[in-house]
């Protein structure tokens, strides 16, 4: 958190950058202390804004650039200049010619309704009706969005500056940035050749020249500038039947935005004309460095961010557009030219502050459809430390170190423009490049036959071939049943018999891909009393599940803390930006209390896991020589509890919890140990039946269990009450830590919303996430986590619904357009008083997973 009278110097002059501006003075930030660089001139830039097409489409699989677009929408509405505005809202079109893109097309509905978009699907006459340039031989049905439209991004941009400047902001035109002036860890300054211009805060807006500003500060900006083309087509004598002077808020167009994703395709009127962008072609990648100085002249034949046209490249769409618009034929191309866009590694922007430089901040890669929602998120960020949407999914900081090789940004960024209108499934991993990290279990894996999906560069078994012969001996009311195509999608029925080795013998699970990190120092332990919602102040063994909040009490992670001594902690965390979190926070406290010095650092790599989980696994132990297997009793080791044990040998730090649901332990070794240890374990469990369990069982059994999701069931959009964790929030704990402040003002308050537990009515049908949940014939919530529940043969889904629809109540979930009925039950549908936690016969109890508000 900032406060609004320190200098801001804001890179770029583009949509983002004057929408930061403009978001900034509205939150109350002295406009004397705002200065805007732009190394071309004001009037037209020279980057993507200058060149961009304008089609905003607001619909997406992820909600928050769904609420970026949304946003983006209402502000360029506003955004007006004598009489004219830079929004026409003609509605969007999305067709499909392709039985596969019909159903994604409902698939996107679902979006849609989830997200609170207005949205429906059409006919094949209805499409016709709307846009009747459509070949209706072609046409099978579409998605129209009637608040969609055509944006002026260029229009917007200049009466941003316009106002802003009026109200104070400086701009700088024609001034390139050649430094970034830093000092003890934070930014302090931004060099314009032989001038320093001072600040507190550096927000780069450079669009595709990211990386060379990013370059400057020493931050890697995993970003690649790729060429898109765009053509415009001479006079089209269907069109010309209009009075083409006559603009609907200042934009010559009256159908609305179209796009035929089948083949990579997108349509505006320009008047008379088409503007048709096209995503088909071969990626083309651009060093932004290499585009040499901006000339002081731009116009929009001229600029940067405007390459010459390949034809040949664009000769398959204008063929495929002919088709889909017979009004085509008989009409030439007229321009084109190939326009610089910014793309990343997972197809999201990258927003927020360097993981290694204080003050730094980006907001790079954002599109026009989302540029003003972007630039409130940041204002919102630099002003009171936190954004209204959840950014978690746009951080800057979310990218493994290996995903910031610029090999691996070229690629995947490449990739990301290939399949940009794809029909994607939300499992499908990449094809390349793969193997980049593996656990020391890599080789054993694949000897049972593992199929792999990746998650950060990191290979995850989700089931093993060799467990299939199980699936013909499982119980009857454990088999799997017959699922739809889309959900059957990267699944195997092995998945059934894994989990029900799992509740009724034992099964070993690669926990190595799980992010851990040591907090060590003097300060260690203030730090994480400062930052968690739980007394960590405890005597070194002991395991705390807790919360990491914002200061508006948003929960920003959830994570284990291990005590190890007086010193020393060992943090199971969530993802890459944890690490930065923790690592700022420590340098803070580090920098105003030396005598509290931190330091955090990253173990995953060295080390290596395996989750041994399962009524039998004390029995595995016991089979185990060179293991004192007294040492892991119940009695020895209770629940959430930690300590070093000698396995098989083998030194390990052995954690008495588990993410299944039955009792056992997370064995942890460095990573040299690691085949020795998967050996030990195998060997002795054979006879006990123990299998190798993968990630998809896993998930089902963790479900079953009621173990939230970050990033999924759990965002900065919720507070531990209605996300059912109030337990993790230690009320006793005295002394201030983030977020108190706002979770006790909202003690006691009726809750609005609730993450609720549902299960599936008929048994069998599945969901997959962000499907939207009805009551009473309208739309209430969303679903966030899902999984067939093996233990129980039926679904079991988690979903955000009104507080007031409580267990009992019945609810409707649109899968595919169709409505699957289901119920609100009481969670957790598995070992509710935690029994399996504890053992056989054992008289340890555990509190459920279930918080009593």
């Amino acid at each position: 958190m900032t406060s609004p009278s320190q200098r801001v110097v804001i890179i770029g002059a583009g949509i983002v950058g004057t929408n930061l501006a403009d978001e900034l003075l509205s939150l109350g930030w002295n406009a004397s202390s705002i200065t805007v660089i732009e190394q071309g001139p004001l009037s037209l830039p020279g980057g993507s804004t200058s060149h961009a097409p304008g089609l905003v489409f607001q619909t997406s699989p992820s909600k928050a650039m769904t609420r970026f677009a949304q946003y983006t929408v209402q502000k360029l509405l506003s955004i007006k200049q004598d009489g004219e505005g830079c929004f026409n809202q003609l509605g969007g079109l999305e067709v499909a010619t392709t039985p596969e893109r019909v159903q994604e097309l409902k698939r996107r509905h679902g979006y849609a309704t989830a997200w609170g978009v207005e949205a429906r699907l059409v006919s094949r006459e209805e499409c016709l009706e709307m846009y009747p340039h459509l070949n209706k031989d072609m046409v099978l049905g579409g998605l129209h969005i009637p608040s969609d439209g055509l944006a002026l991004a260029a229009r917007a941009t200049q009466i941003l500056i316009e106002t802003t400047r009026a109200q104070g902001v400086r701009y700088l035109a024609h001034t390139a940035v050649t430094g970034i002036e830093q000092d003890g860890g934070r930014v302090t300054g931004v060099r314009t050749g032989s001038t320093t211009i001072p600040a507190d805060i550096v927000v780069s807006c450079a669009g595709f020249w990211g990386v060379e500003v990013g370059a400057m500060a020493g931050v890697s900006i995993p970003l690649l500038p790729l060429a898109h083309q765009y053509a415009k087509t001479g006079p089209v004598a269907a069109l010309s039947n209009r009075d083409v002077n006559k603009k609907i808020n200042g934009l010559n167009a009256t159908l609305p935005i179209l796009r035929h994703q089948d083949q990579d395709l997108y349509y505006r009127e320009h008047g008379d004309r088409y503007g048709i962008g096209y995503y088909g072609h071969r990626p083309m990648p651009v060093v932004a460095g290499e585009l040499g100085p901006t000339a002081a002249h731009v116009d929009e034949k001229n600029m940067p961010s405007r390459l010459e046209f390949t034809d040949e490249d664009f000769a398959p769409a204008w063929e495929e557009s002919k088709k889909l618009l017979p009004a085509l034929q008989g009409t030439e191309l007229d321009d084109g030219f190939n326009g610089i866009f910014s793309f990343t590694p997972d197809g999201g922007p990258l927003i927020g502050q360097a993981p290694n430089l204080d003050g730094f901040y980006v907001a790079e890669a954002v599109w026009v459809t989302h540029s003003a929602g972007v630039a409130k998120a940041v204002a919102e960020i630099l002003t009171r430390g936190w954004a209204s949407i959840d950014v978690a999914e746009c951080e800057l900081s979310r990218f493994e170190e290996v995903q910031l090789n610029r090999d691996y940004v070229s690629e995947t960024s490449q990739q990301n423009f290939v399949e940009i209108y794809d029909i994607l499934h939300p499992l499908q991993p990449k094809e390349s490049p793969r193997n980049l990290r593996t656990s020391p279990f890599y080789e054993q894996q694949v000897h049972l036959g593992a199929v792999f999906l990746e998650l950060g560069g990191f290979e995850r078994p989700f089931w093993y071939e060799a467990n299939r012969d199980l699936v013909r001996s499982l119980p009857a009311h454990w088999r799997p049943v017959d699922r739809d195509p889309w959900s059957s999608q990267f699944y195997s029925p092995i998945s059934a018999a894994e989990a029900w080795k799992t509740r009724n013998a034992v099964a070993m699970y690669d926990m190595s891909s799980f992010h851990r990190f040591i907090v060590s120092g003097p300060g260690a332990a203030s730090l994480l009393q400062h930052l968690t919602t739980s007394n960590v102040n405890t005597k070194p063994g002991k395991i705390i599940y807790t919360l990491l909040l914002n200061t508006n009490a948003g929960i920003r992670s959830d994570i284990f803390v291990t005590r190890l001594n007086a010193t020393t902690y060992q943090i199971g965390a969530n993802s890459a930006t944890d690490l930065a979190y923790l690592r700022r926070e420590a340098r803070s406290q580090s920098t105003k209390s030396p005598n509290t010095w931190t330091q955090v650092y990253e173990i995953t790599g060295n080390t290596c896991a395996i989750g041994l989980w399962g009524p039998r696994a004390l029995d595995v132990i016991n089979n185990l020589p060179g293991t004192a297997a007294a040492d892991l009793s119940p009695q020895s080791l209770p629940y959430m509890h930690a300590k070093p044990v000698t396995i098989a040998s083998i030194p390990t730090l052995v954690f008495r919890k588990s993410y299944v649901g039955e009792f056992g332990w997370e064995i942890q070794t460095t990573a040299e140990y690691g085949r020795r240890l998967w050996d030990a374990l195998w060997t002795a469990g054979k006879i006990h039946g123990l299998v190798a369990g993968g990630r998809a069982a896993f998930n089902a059994l963790r479900v079953e269990k009621g173990y939230r999701t970050y990033g999924s069931d759990l965002t900065t959009e919720h507070d531990p009450y209605e996300s059912g964790l109030a337990f993790a929030v230690d009320g006793a704990k005295t002394g201030e830590f983030v977020g108190r402040a706002a979770l006790y003002r909202r003690q006691g308050e009726p809750l609005g919303r609730r993450l609720r537990c549902l299960t599936v009515d008929d048994g069998r049908s599945m969901v997959m996430g962000k499907e939207p949940v009805y009551s009473g014939g309208r739309a209430v919530g969303y679903v966030t986590t899902a999984a067939f529940g093996f233990s129980i043969r039926k679904p079991v889904v988690y979903a955000w619904l009104p507080a007031s629809l409580g267990e009992g109540a019945g609810v409707e979930i649109e899968y595919f357009g169709k409505r699957i009925k289901a119920s609100v039950v009481a969670e957790p549908v598995y070992d509710a008083d935690g029994r399996k936690l504890t053992g056989e016969g054992n008289v340890e109890r555990i509190k459920p997973i279930r918080a009593v508000l």
